[in-house]
């Protein structure tokens, strides 16, 4: 099987680690596995679950290198009724345009 993966040794990151931060709604949703996804300059994909954004992670990797994003986001924490649900202490993923 043939590599197809770009050398990205020289990329630069900003200060904070990551290659770049990019908003939810820039990145692709595959409903089937439930993540996101995000051209790399691999070639690759960066990934993140729906189920890590739940849980406030923010951070994206790409499986074929080093490069990481940061992804933007806001979560919104249930309000009452879903503490009469018994939902309590669940956030929901919101989507800003």
């Amino acid at each position: 099987m043939e590599n197809t993966s770009k050398d990205v040794s020289n990329i630069e990151v900003n200060a904070s680690g990551f290659y770049d931060e990019i908003e939810i709604e820039d990145m692709e949703f595959d409903e089937d596995r439930r993540v996101y996804t995000y051209p790399c300059p691999c070639g690759d994909k960066f990934v993140i679950s729906e189920e890590d954004l739940m849980q406030g992670e923010e951070i994206a990797r790409c499986p074929s290198c080093s490069l990481i994003i940061r992804v933007i986001y806001e979560t919104e924490e249930s309000d009452e009724d879903d503490d009469l649900l018994g939902l309590e202490g669940v956030s929901q993923l919101v989507i800003v345009s």
